[in-house]
């Protein structure tokens, strides 16, 4: 608990540093992430990450300092090459951007691995801790770091705001963008500007290795829980906030403990739980929506069953065996005992001695089933003009998701039929 407070009372110097650079790094590449991972180019971080080695290490080699300006600038330089180098590649060849990704990434990492490792055996006293840039160092931050961290930061918040409805477009529907006369090529050169600042911005605190993950991770989770854009960016920064100031948490109360990987370990906890636990795209929504789905289609291929014995008859609410049921229809004795229970509490079926009978309102579901189906049976046959002996299966599966809107539609375009492909009324 005293490490707590102490922490999150920011009175050392060096904590104030470490938590704000990594709230800033991890906030500001959220939010330009949610536009990459929009524009499905989320390899392209991973590729920038790497190829910004060269630049600090070119960087360094010409100024001789470790000033955290000239070392950015030079990674802005050859990050910012990579991604028109990668651009030049798709378009002028057959190469796909994948491979030009890899192509581009390797490159770039091998110039700095062996510029780096030039400069290690130079003999140059200022070249100590230059392989942050590799694997990340969030505690090493200091105050002019911060100043030059906080500038990019607020640089790449003022023109995502700024640019917000552009870059909205052009992630969404590019040519339409094109059709009104927006400026395509400038928008995504400055899209690829954003992206290689917010990476020249986070390597130092979690390097050229994890960088893309930092980038793409937030968005992503972010994703999982909106359908809006501009929410999607307030929760991927809210994300890189939280996961900055837990992971500079974990580091402090564990000093062996690196900031940076922990950064990335917590935001990737995070898109785990999105992934599996957000309300509409979430894995456990999709299963229940999956369980409701089948169970809605049991019950419904149930009634339309009660109602299609009733029409040999003209008889829809005389009593029904289990056998007459499973004998007209191959659904296990288990799903089958089960849907009637459920269809008897919801009130479309009555349970007696001998069997089940449709209720009033029961009798209307089904009517409503059997006629979806016989109605697409005809559509087919008509408009598609497929065979009426191929039509049974599509229409099997179709009769469930109709909404009364398209068959009012469908009775309107098939002018009110009165007997299906195969002579059957349709009620």
């Amino acid at each position: 608990m005293s490490e707590f407070l102490e922490f999150f009372s920011f009175a050392d110097a060096n904590i104030r540093y470490v938590t704000l650079g990594s709230v800033l790094l991890a906030s500001s590449s959220a939010v330009v992430g949610c536009f990459t991972l929009l524009r499905k180019r989320a390899l392209v971080g991973d590729a920038v990450a790497h190829a910004v080695l060269p630049g600090v290490c070119l960087a360094f080699i010409l100024s001789g300092t470790k000033n955290p300006f000239i070392l950015l600038l030079g990674a802005f330089i050859t990050g910012w090459l990579s991604l028109v180098l990668i651009d030049y590649i798709t378009s002028r060849s057959r190469i796909k951007e994948d491979t030009a990704i890899g192509l581009v990434l390797s490159v770039f990492f091998g110039i700095g691995i062996l510029l780096l490792t030039s400069i290690q055996h130079s003999g140059n006293a200022a070249q100590s801790g230059l392989d942050k840039f590799l694997f990340g160092k969030a505690a090493s931050l200091v105050g002019q770091d911060l100043i030059v961290f906080s500038a990019v930061a607020l640089l790449l918040l003022i023109t995502t705001i700024l640019f917000y409805k552009e870059l909205k477009l052009l992630c969404f529907d590019e040519v339409y963008a094109k059709s009104i006369g927006y400026p395509v090529r400038s928008l995504e050169l400055l899209l690829t500007t954003l992206t290689v600042f917010a990476v020249v911005v986070g390597i130092q605190a979690v390097g050229v290795v994890l960088m893309a993950a930092m980038l793409i991770t937030p968005a992503a989770a972010a994703r999982f829980w909106t359908e809006r854009l501009g929410v999607m960016l307030i929760l991927a920064a809210l994300i890189g906030v939280f996961s900055g100031v837990t992971g500079a948490f974990v580091s402090y109360t564990a000093p062996a403990m690196p900031t940076g990987p922990w950064i990335v370990l917590i935001v990737s906890m995070i898109a785990i739980l999105s992934f599996a636990f957000a309300p509409k795209r979430g894995w456990v929504a999709r299963l229940f929506r999956q369980r409701r789905n089948k169970t809605q289609i049991l019950e419904e291929n149930l009634l339309k069953l009660f109602y299609q014995l009733g029409e040999q008859h003209e008889d829809y609410f005389s009593n029904r065996t289990l056998d007459a049921i499973l004998t007209r229809r191959n659904i296990p004795k288990r799903q089958a005992l089960a849907g009637l229970a459920k269809l008897k509490r919801q009130g479309y079926i009555e349970k007696h001695p001998n069997g089940w009978s449709l209720t009033r309102e029961g009798e209307i579901r089904g009517k409503r089933v059997v006629r979806l189906h016989r109605l697409w049976e005809l559509y087919l046959t008509q408009y598609l003009q497929l065979a009426s002996d191929h039509v049974h299966e599509d229409a099997e599966t179709i009769e469930h998701i109709i909404t009364p809107e398209l068959e009012q539609k469908l009775m309107e375009e098939l002018n009110y039929p009165a007997l299906d492909p195969h002579h059957t009324k349709i009620p």
